[in-house]
């Protein structure tokens, strides 16, 4: 499955909902945690990409009037 933005975050929820319960070790607590840290990075970098897109559409438009 590709990775998007919104699986991501999908993602990130079952995480946290997984580390707020009591059920989880510590070793599986650091798993977890690691793999938000690199979710938390991805979903960083999509929404700078999605800024930068939109700045220059922006740009573009507002230069064609």
């Amino acid at each position: 499955m590709e990775k998007t933005f919104e699986s991501a975050m999908a993602r990130l929820e079952e995480i946290a909902a997984a580390l707020e319960g009591s059920g989880v070790t510590l070793e599986e607590s650091m798993k977890l945690f690691e793999e938000g840290t690199k979710l938390i990075a991805y979903c960083s970098d999509q929404l700078a990409k999605a800024e930068q897109k939109i700045v220059k559409l922006t740009d573009d438009t507002e230069a064609a009037e």
